[in-house]
C-alpha cells in the first residue's frame, strides 16, 4: 500500500477548489498515481480529516460539499505546504541563517527539522536541501551577536537605544541615544536606520561598528513611513538624502550583456546605442558607493557626465594603478 502523500491530499483539494468539480481520470492524470492510490487517498480526507468529499453525478466529478462541513467551509487543518513551497521555506531558512549573527538559532533549528519531515512525506525524494541548494556569502562584517540581540529587541518593542558607536571616517567614537526605525540587510551587511536624539535627524549606523550599546526604558520616537521613504529613496544605494546630481554611464558591448539586466536605481533611465554599448543613467547624492560600482566595472565603463564625478573616477584609477605598478616598473 502506498504511503498517504501530504502533497497529493493538498493537490486534491486545491483541483476541486479551482475546478469546482473534478473526474477521477483528471485526478490520475495530475497526480501521476494509479486510481486505487487516489481512492486512498479520498478515504483518508473523508475519516481521518472529516472532509466532506462526495461524487456529484449531475457535474460528473468529486466535489467538496461546504454546507455539510461543521464550520461551513471545509479547509484542511493546520499548515499544508506542497513539496515546491516546503523547499522555498526551507530557502528562506538557510538565507536567514547566513545573514544573522545567531537571532533565530534556537527557532530556526526546529523549524527546518519539521519541514524537512514535510518534504519527505510529500515526495518521492527528499535528500537534504543542502544538496539541491547552495548560497555563498561573501565580504559579509561580523557583528556581535549580542549587540545584534538588544537592537532587534528594542526595535521590536519600540524602545530606545543608547551605543557607542565608532566613526570610521574621522576614527572616533561617539554616544547616541537613538530610536531605531528599521534593520537593513545591504550587500551582506546590517545596517540600522534610526532617529538620532542627538542630531535631530534620520541617521544610518553600520551594526559592526557599534562598539556597545544598552536599551532605554523609553518609548522611541517614531518617524512616519512617508518621511523615511522620502530621505532614503532617491539616494544612490544605502546613501540617503536628495538626489541633486545624475550620471551618464556607457558600458561596453561586452559589459552591456551584464548591466543592462541590472537595476541599479528605481528612477534609472537607459537604452542601447548601434555598436552595442549601453548608456545608463543614475539618481545620486553622494558619489562614494557609486564609485566602488564603477572602480568594479571599470575599464568597461565611461562616466559621459557629470565632470565632476569622471575627475574623481580617473583620479582612482591612476592611484590604483600607480600603487599597484609592475616590480620591474618601480
Amino acid at each position: 500500500m502506498s504511503k498517504i502523500s501530504i502533497e497529493r491530499i493538498t493537490k486534491i483539494v486545491r483541483l476541486i477548489r479551482q475546478r469546482g468539480a473534478v473526474s477521477m481520470d483528471t485526478f490520475v492524470a495530475e497526480l501521476e498515481v494509479s486510481k486505487a492510490s487516489v481512492k486512498r487517498d479520498f478515504d483518508f480526507l473523508r475519516d481521518r480529516l472529516g472532509c466532506p468529499l462526495e461524487w456529484d453525478r449531475s457535474r460528473r466529478g468529486w466535489v467538496v460539499r461546504d454546507e455539510l462541513a461543521d464550520g461551513g467551509r471545509f479547509e484542511l487543518p493546520g499548515v499544508w505546504f506542497n513539496a515546491s513551497e516546503i523547499f522555498a521555506l526551507l530557502t528562506m531558512l538557510h538565507l536567514v541563517e547566513g545573514v544573522q549573527p545567531g537571532l533565530l538559532d534556537e527557532h530556526v533549528g526546529p523549524l527546518k527539522s519539521r519541514l524537512r519531515g514535510l518534504l519527505a512525506e510529500g515526495t518521492k525524494s527528499a535528500k537534504p536541501i543542502e544538496r539541491k541548494l547552495k548560497l555563498i556569502h561573501f565580504a559579509s562584517r561580523k557583528v556581535e551577536s549580542k549587540h545584534f540581540q538588544l537592537i532587534a529587541g528594542a526595535l521590536l518593542d519600540g524602545k530606545r537605544l543608547r551605543l557607542r558607536y565608532l566613526n570610521r571616517d574621522r576614527k572616533e567614537h561617539t554616544e547616541r541615544v537613538i530610536s531605531p526605525q528599521q534593520l537593513v540587510h545591504y550587500r551582506e551587511n546590517w545596517i540600522l536606520d534610526a532617529w538620532c536624539h542627538s542630531r535631530d535627524a534620520i541617521r544610518s549606523f553600520a551594526l559592526e561598528a557599534v562598539d556597545d550599546v544598552h536599551v532605554v526604558d523609553e518609548a522611541a520616537f517614531e518617524v512616519s513611513q512617508e518621511k523615511m521613504q522620502e530621505h532614503f529613496r532617491s539616494g544612490y544605494g544605502i546613501f540617503a538624502g536628495q538626489a541633486a546630481h545624475r550620471a551618464r554611464l556607457k558600458f561596453t558591448p561586452e559589459r552591456a550583456q551584464w548591466v543592462s539586466k541590472e537595476t541599479w536605481h528605481h528612477d534609472q533611465s537607459c537604452k542601447h546605442l548601434e555598436d552595442g554599448s549601453y548608456v545608463l543613467e543614475v539618481p545620486y547624492s553622494n558619489d562614494q558607493e557609486l564609485l566602488m560600482d564603477l572602480l568594479r566595472h571599470s575599464p568597461e565603463v565611461e562616466i559621459l557626465e557629470p565632470p565632476e564625478l569622471r575627475q574623481r573616477l580617473h583620479a582612482a584609477l591612476c592611484a590604483a594603478a600607480k600603487k599597484n605598478l609592475p616590480a620591474a616598473s618601480q
